[in-house]
């Protein structure tokens, strides 16, 4: 379970920090990475973290999430709340099965206790991932949610599957060069004026999210059409 890795975004309290570190060490995950945390390290967080310090040691400061799964397959948003964009939606147990089923390292994404994650950091992420609960009560503690979804995963998780795939599956940074690529194309061509209010964007990376599985060479060949065609229009 090397590839699989917990993000929490912007976390206030110290103690939910060092509580979903015990979470992860439980079901036997350790790649845990905090993006812009209030603060830590702190000693509440060592308090919470019972006999997973390695794991609240080995965590990884970074200044966004962006830079938190640049290098993952594909990320998994974890938000209560329904959005109108929303990438494919999941409930728990069918996103540890989707990622089990990816080669790469792939990140399961939380957000602040209060407020959840922001739109830019949904959009990052592939999947909108929900945890079944009673829709009259749907909040749960952030480092609940991370137990369920690490239980999820060690569940799915089956070291003698062997993974047939042979190409190498897309990253996010990969994906995030076509998006920008996309809409450098579409400005060229002026199918897109960004101060349009168009919602372009958005709908390209939802389009992109209902492909399940993209691959690096697919994502390349996209990007070779893009240029050839930018090459000729230059002319």
């Amino acid at each position: 379970m090397h590839s699989l890795r917990i993000v929490l975004c912007r976390p206030s309290h110290p103690g939910n920090i060092g509580a979903a570190a015990r979470a992860m060490k439980t079901m036997g995950l350790s790649d845990l990475r905090l993006v812009t945390p209030e603060k830590f390290p702190a000693p509440e967080a060592q308090w919470m973290a019972t006999h997973a310090q390695d794991v609240l040691q080995g965590a990884k400061i970074h200044a966004g999430l962006g830079e938190a799964i640049a290098d993952c397959v594909a990320a998994f948003a974890l938000s209560a709340r329904p959005r109108e964009w929303s990438t494919q939606v999941l409930d728990a147990r069918a996103a540890a099965a989707r990622a089990a089923a990816l080669d790469g390292p792939v990140a399961f994404v939380f957000g602040n206790e209060q407020a959840g994650l922001t739109n830019e950091e949904m959009l990052a992420c592939q999947y909108l991932v929900h945890i079944p609960s009673d829709p009259g009560f749907s909040s749960l503690n952030l480092a609940q949610a991370v137990q369920v979804v690490a239980y999820e995963l060690r569940m799915t998780s089956n070291p003698e599957v062997e993974r047939f795939r042979k190409e190498k599956a897309a990253t996010v940074r990969d994906l995030e060069g076509l998006y920008a690529h996309l809409e450098q194309a579409a400005i060229e061509s002026e199918f897109f004026d960004p101060a349009s209010g168009s919602k372009l964007r958005t709908r390209l990376r939802r389009l992109f999210s209902r492909v399940p599985d993209l691959e690096r060479e697919e994502v390349n060949i996209l990007r070779g059409l893009l240029n050839a065609l930018q090459a000729r229009r230059r002319k």
